[in-house]
């Protein structure tokens, strides 16, 4: 997905999406004050609403790939890109992301706009940054609109779960600063996709948090921060994003099987 993005058409009003959507419709569109939305894959397991890391947006090898292989396993991605990326690519330079603040609103008005289309509230996830996104805004919302009352977002739908595909556990080399005081507050189910050796957060590190009961890691062995194994291990990158897809696939059959 790259800028500037070869949308088919521009969608003006959720309903427009909502419509495309219940036909079976994939493709690319933009959505008016918003931005691009890249629909891949049939929802047979569930439906991902996926953000992207700080420095690479969705046409990143890693999440071509990715999405690929979850339309492969049942999965639907919508795929976004935050504005600062996009302001990136129209610019020609680098920029790093605003305050997380800035982005969880953002990721909060993709989820309102999807509500208003119609759609049942879908699973967020993403890469690095943008899983780190996804989970901030799951704990403000709870597991129901109910559970956010007295928030801003109290007639917001609820989060259907969460995917965090290399969630940043820690900056590297600084395990002592972890990125987890608003777990406690989630409620959904969470699935987190880690390599063993990713310096965000490593199994033997991951292993020692206390994670709230909804949550769930799935390591892939010998992978990186994207996923990208030892020579020595025989793997390849593919291998573990096929794994990760699977294991999503799953978690997600699970959950609509106990719905």
């Amino acid at each position: 997905m790259a800028y500037p993005i070869d949308a088919s058409e521009s969608l003006q009003t959720p309903a427009e999406l909502g419509q495309r959507l219940a036909q079976g419709q994939t493709g690319t569109w933009w959505i008016a004050e918003r931005g691009p939305i890249d629909v891949s894959g049939e929802a047979l397991h569930g439906r991902l609403l996926l953000t992207h890391g700080a420095g690479a947006g969705q046409d990143s090898t890693f999440l071509v790939a990715l999405r690929e292989a979850l339309g492969q396993a049942g999965v639907q991605v919508l795929a976004i890109e935050f504005a600062y990326l996009q302001q990136m690519r129209q610019q020609g330079r680098r920029r790093p992301p605003p305050k997380v603040e800035r982005l969880v609103e953002e990721l909060a008005g993709w989820c309102d706009f999807l509500s208003q289309a119609g759609l049942p509230a879908p699973w967020l996830g993403g890469k690095s940054m943008g899983g780190r996104v996804a989970s901030l805004l799951a704990a403000e919302l709870g597991d129901s609109p109910q559970t956010a009352t007295g928030s801003e977002r109290a007639n917001q739908p609820g989060v259907a779960g969460l995917v965090l595909c290399g969630y940043p556990f820690h900056p590297p080399g600084k395990p002592e600063r972890t990125r987890l005081a608003h777990w406690p507050a989630l409620a959904c189910p969470t699935l987190v996709l880690q390599g063993t050796r990713d310096p965000f957060g490593r199994r033997e590190e991951v292993e020692g948090y206390a994670l709230p009961a909804c949550a769930e890691v799935h390591f892939l062995e010998a992978g990186d921060h994207d996923w990208t194994p030892t020579r020595r291990s025989g793997l390849r990158q593919s291998d573990l994003i096929a794994e990760a897809a699977e294991a999503i696939a799953a978690r997600m059959a699970l959950a609509k099987a106990d719905a």
